[in-house]
């Protein structure tokens, strides 16, 4: 039984002398993992958008009374000139209603006149004055009433443009405020986009705006912003408005596609650009993992994201230099002050081969 026994404690202490040897030997084996360097980020800080070229003046415009068409002298695509005409109501009933209201209006305007002049000469009470001197002006506004009626049975151009659409023509009888006759201008155009929230949140380091159009593939054309919605649609994003140059609006034409792009300032502190794939959330900020050359070794970092580009790099402020080295591949399986050993490039002249 002694004997046993003494087998069995050297079988233990050679087992345990084994398995701490390998313990250390899996504590100091290396995790194989992707590296890449740290840079200094030079780029252009701009961002660009999907967008449509519009007319600055695009309006439906209707008469301000009732009754039918008269005639609709113009053809959809026609140009236009400020003032010309556009449709006409027939004007009989306003041109008689008129006549009606200037012959009430001579009548009591003679009336009033006789009055006013009585009482001037001490024959009429001032009561009769203010009476003649108040139905005057109440007449007088019918009569203006009445005129501006009749004149607006004609629609005419605000402004100079080409007509877009017609919604009737003569013969129909339409209300007022109607749509008859759409009309787009000719002189300028705009250019508008949506922007999400991310590059709204960033609009006071908007500095210069210009666009490409698809039909003319290397043409810039400047642009000057107009404005930007306070108040995003249901899709979350937030429009956009810009002006174009006189000179684009003889080259341009609404309903275009175009290409608009925004140059903003660069942010004061000095960024640098690190693969979105090396940074992780940890403690609700954001982390790295900084790969030591001498030691071989992990070191896990606190970072301040700045903004993150479409080709998958993030820029990043403070608690990294350019020229370190982070790992970007891995992360989750890795702890502070591991040993690590990066991953060997593929090789130029045997790509898709073994190292």
């Amino acid at each position: 039984m002694k004997g046993r026994s003494w087998i069995c404690l050297f079988g233990l202490a050679v087992w345990g002398t084994f398995s701490c040897r390998s313990q250390q030997s899996v504590s100091e084996e290396s995790v194989v993992v992707k590296v890449d360097t740290v840079r200094l980020y030079e780029g252009d800080f701009r961002i660009s958008y999907p967008g449509k070229v519009r007319a600055a003046a695009d309006v439906n415009l209707a008469f301000r009374v009732a009754g039918p068409i008269a005639r609709v002298p113009v053809r959809v695509g026609q140009y236009v000139r400020t003032g010309d005409l556009l449709a006409e109501i027939d004007p009989r009933d306003y041109e008689t209603q008129l006549a009606a209201t200037e012959a009430q209006y001579n009548q009591v305007k003679a009336e009033a006149e006789r009055v006013i002049e009585l009482q001037k000469r001490g024959s009429a009470p001032d009561n009769d004055r203010d009476k003649a001197f108040y139905g005057l002006q109440q007449v007088s506004a019918k009569y203006e009433a009445n005129k501006n009626a009749l004149a607006d049975t004609k629609l005419l151009a605000p402004f100079d443009g080409y007509v877009q659409k017609k919604f009737f023509e003569a013969g129909e009888t339409v209300a007022a405020g109607t749509p008859v006759v759409a009309i787009i201008g000719a002189q300028s155009l705009e250019v508008e986009i949506n922007i999400p929230a991310s590059d709204y949140i960033r609009r006071h380091r908007f500095d210069a705006y210009e666009c490409e159009a698809d039909v003319l593939p290397g043409v810039i054309f400047p642009l000057e912003l107009i404005g930007i919605a306070q108040k995003a649609n249901l899709n979350q994003l937030y429009n956009v408005r810009f002006r174009l140059s006189s000179a684009a609006a003889d080259t341009l034409s609404a309903g275009m596609n175009a290409n608009v792009t925004i140059y903003y300032k660069p942010d004061e502190r000095n960024l640098v650009a690190v693969p979105l794939s090396a940074v992780f959330e940890k403690d609700g900020g954001s982390a790295v993992w900084i790969y030591d050359p001498v030691s071989q070794t992990i070191t896990q970092r606190m970072v301040e994201p700045v903004e993150l580009h479409k080709d998958g790099v993030m820029l990043v402020s403070g608690g990294i230099t350019a020229g370190e080295i982070v790992v970007v591949a891995g992360l989750r399986s890795l702890e502070e002050g591991q040993r690590v050993e990066p991953l060997k490039p593929v090789s130029k002249t045997n790509i898709g081969g073994l190292l």
